[in-house]
C-alpha cells in the first residue's frame, strides 16, 4: 500500500508533504490494528467429549415375610384441653359487654312505693263451751214403765244441741238405743236442762256435746 501511495501520478504532480505521508501511516496502522484485534476476539471451537452412560440394573425388594408384621406406627391422639386451665382471649374486640351507649334524655324520678302496713296480729278467739246448771236433783229423767215391770236397764250415749240462750233444742242418740228409754230421756232433757251457753270472744254461740245416761234401779 505504501509503494501504491508513492507511484500515484498526483501525489507525485505535487509537492510532498511529511505531515501527509505521517498521517497516512498512522491511519494503516490503525486499520491492521483493528483487524488483529477482531481476529483475537473470535472464541476458539469448544471441543466437547461425549457422554458416557452407564445401564444399572434395578434391585429387586425382597419378598415380605408372611409371619411379620408391620409395627404400626403411633397415631397422635386429640388434643384435651384441661378444663380447669383458663383459655388464652381471642384477638379482637371484647364482646363479652353490651357497648355503653348514653342516653341523653333524663330518666323520669321513680314513684316512692307506699310503705307496707304493718300486719295486725291475729288473736285467737277464745272459746269457752257450754256448762251444766240444772240442779242434780232434776237431772235423772222418769224411769219407763214398761221397762220397770221388766226390770231393763240402760245406758245412753246422746248428742245435745244447745242454743245460745243455753236451752237444749236437740237429743240424737250416738250409736244404738232402745226407743222407750230414748223417748223418756228426749222428753226430760228437752223441759229441764239448762247449760251456760258456750261463748266465743265473750259473745254466746250455739253448741253441741255428748253426754254418757244411765237408767238403773236402785237395789
Amino acid at each position: 500500500m505504501l509503494a501504491y501511495a508513492a507511484s500515484a501520478p498526483r501525489f507525485a504532480e505535487r509537492r510532498s508533504s511529511p505531515n501527509a505521508m505521517l498521517a497516512i501511516i498512522a491511519g494503516h496502522v490503525a486499520l491492521v490494528a483493528v483487524v488483529m484485534s477482531a481476529k483475537m476476539d473470535l472464541p476458539l471451537p469448544f471441543k466437547t467429549k461425549p457422554i458416557e452412560v452407564t445401564w444399572i440394573e434395578p434391585i429387586e425388594p425382597p419378598p415380605p415375610n408372611p409371619l411379620t408384621r408391620p409395627t404400626p406406627r403411633p397415631q397422635p391422639g386429640p388434643t384435651v384441653t384441661d378444663p380447669r386451665m383458663p383459655l388464652p382471649p381471642l384477638p379482637g374486640p371484647d364482646l363479652s359487654r353490651d357497648p355503653v351507649i348514653a342516653d341523653p334524655t333524663p330518666l323520669p324520678a321513680p314513684t316512692p312505693l307506699p310503705p307496707n302496713p304493718v300486719p295486725t296480729p291475729r288473736v285467737a278467739a277464745v272459746h269457752v263451751g257450754a256448762q251444766l246448771v240444772t240442779p242434780p236433783s232434776e237431772l235423772k229423767p222418769p224411769y219407763p214403765a214398761s221397762k220397770l215391770l221388766v226390770e231393763e236397764e240402760a245406758v245412753l250415749k246422746l248428742s245435745l244441741t244447745i242454743d245460745e240462750r243455753g236451752r237444749v233444742v236437740s237429743v240424737e242418740p250416738v250409736g244404738r238405743a232402745d226407743p222407750a228409754f230414748l223417748a223418756a230421756a228426749r222428753r226430760h232433757l228437752l223441759a229441764h236442762w239448762r247449760y251456760k251457753p258456750a261463748s266465743e270472744d265473750g259473745r254466746a254461740v250455739s253448741s253441741t256435746t255428748v253426754i254418757t245416761l244411765r237408767f238403773q234401779l236402785d237395789g
